[in-house]
């Protein structure tokens, strides 16, 4: 029956057939980013690629290699289930995510059919796209930043506002010894309280960035610093007035309470997920609707069908969805394809407009640059869409203590264990 239903797909291999043969790793430096790459072989020459998360170890990817080998990628759901153990929320999950990628785009190839057709087909052809900026010291030189990135055909921003912009600023923060030059204490836990007169100057800074761009495009805030709830309440209630599209992982994403308390404080709407694992770990805080927009990274969150599974139950609780992403196209194509088949959703972060030409240069078989009008095109061809990745981009950003260009892989294969979690 299997085959019958073959017979009349142009596919690029015969799927039911198809097994995983390899597993191999490329790291990249400054693509703009500090990248690594997975690709899955099989034993019909056709590869998948997929990427851990920024930030993340390929020891996340290696181990899962002897779990792999044999698989039909196809089993895109199945093998998920096999492998989601071995993840965890924030850096932790990229190996699982970067394999969930690099089997989309596997069976994408194999059944001649883009990505989001796995997912269920498309609610859009092209992907808002929303620019993270790098802060200037001065608001109007800053807003002068963003208003050239209108320019170039962005309608919505995203900027850090916080207290590492009031250094220097006198009794602007107050804080413990020492907490300020830390980031490994949580929020609640740091005793750091912003002062009114930091207050000030951050809603200065803000007047001057909105004077420039203007009130009728959407600006976002993040990166506010790890400053105690009363404290972002205060600051929040502040900057309500710049009619901001949201604040920004303000607090931790575990203190559900505390985040529906900052909620209610304020009028400007409440934004996190990006650390977070699976549709699970979201539940609390889609359960007490303690934030208005949903901001999963898809290398985080669990790849391509769990991230739409995450925006399909947000949608339910009436949330938005937005995507973080600070990563190489092959990330960014994987969210593309489920930013195109999850229906609330509102915009997928970039990072890389200073460097766009080189960071879109990596893929290839895609309009160049990628991102065009403030938008990227859904692609329509197979996978994640691309035909394949540049060598010589590959070569020329090829981190020198990496393992090498997707070289062979050893020790990774003969890990024999028990990974069953019942009795």
């Amino acid at each position: 029956m299997n085959r019958g239903v073959e017979d009349h797909i142009v596919t690029h291999s015969r799927p039911s057939e198809l097994e995983i043969t390899d597993l191999r790793v490329a790291t990249l430096r400054r693509p703009p980013f500090h990248s690594t790459l997975i690709r899955l072989d099989t034993n019909q020459g056709i590869s998948g690629y997929g990427e851990v998360r920024d930030g993340g170890s390929r020891t996340y990817a290696l181990m899962l290699r002897s779990r792999l080998l044999g698989e039909n990628p196809c089993n895109v759901d199945r093998i998920f289930r096999k492998i989601k153990q071995f993840g965890h929320h924030a850096r932790q999950a990229g190996g699982v995510c970067a394999v969930e990628m690099a089997l989309m785009d596997l069976a994408g190839k194999a059944y001649g059919v883009p990505a989001y057709m796995l997912a269920g087909g498309k609610f859009r052809d092209r992907i808002l796209c929303y620019c993270d900026t790098p802060n200037e010291a001065d608001g109007k030189a800053m807003g002068e930043k963003l208003r050239q990135r209108r320019d170039m055909g962005f309608g919505f921003f995203k900027m850090d506002i916080g207290i590492g912009q009031l250094r220097g600023v006198e009794a602007a923060v107050s804080a413990p010894p020492g907490m300020l030059a830390t980031n490994q204490v949580m929020h609640p836990f740091t005793g750091i309280q912003i002062t009114d007169r930091g207050i000030d100057a951050l809603c200065q800074y803000v007047s001057d960035v909105r004077s420039i761009l203007g009130y009728d495009v959407p600006l976002a805030a993040d990166h506010f610093g790890h400053m105690g709830m009363e404290s972002c309440i205060r600051l929040g209630k502040a900057l309500d007035r710049f009619n901001l599209a949201w604040y920004e992982d303000m607090i931790p994403w575990q203190f559900t309470d505390q985040y529906v308390r900052l909620s209610e404080a304020v009028d400007t709407p409440i934004c996190t997920g990006e650390d977070i694992y699976l549709k699970e770990g979201f539940a609390d805080l889609f359960g007490r609707r303690a934030i208005a927009v949903v901001h999963p990274d898809l290398a985080s969150s669990g790849g391509i069908l769990e991230t739409k599974k995450i925006g399909d139950l947000a949608q339910e609780r009436g949330i938005a969805m937005a995507l973080h992403m600070a990563m190489s196209p092959v990330a960014a194509l994987a969210a593309v394809h489920c930013a195109a088949a999850t229906e609330n959703f509102l915009a997928l972060e970039n990072h890389s407009v200073d460097a766009l030409e080189v960071w879109s240069s990596l893929v290839e078989g895609l309009p160049q640059p990628l991102i065009q009008d403030g938008h990227i095109q859904v692609p329509e061809t197979p996978g994640l869409g691309f035909s394949g990745l540049d060598e010589d981009v590959l070569n020329r950003h090829l981190d020198p203590d990496g393992p090498g260009c997707f070289a062979p892989v050893t020790g990774w294969d003969e890990d024999r264990v028990n990974d069953r979690l019942w009795s």
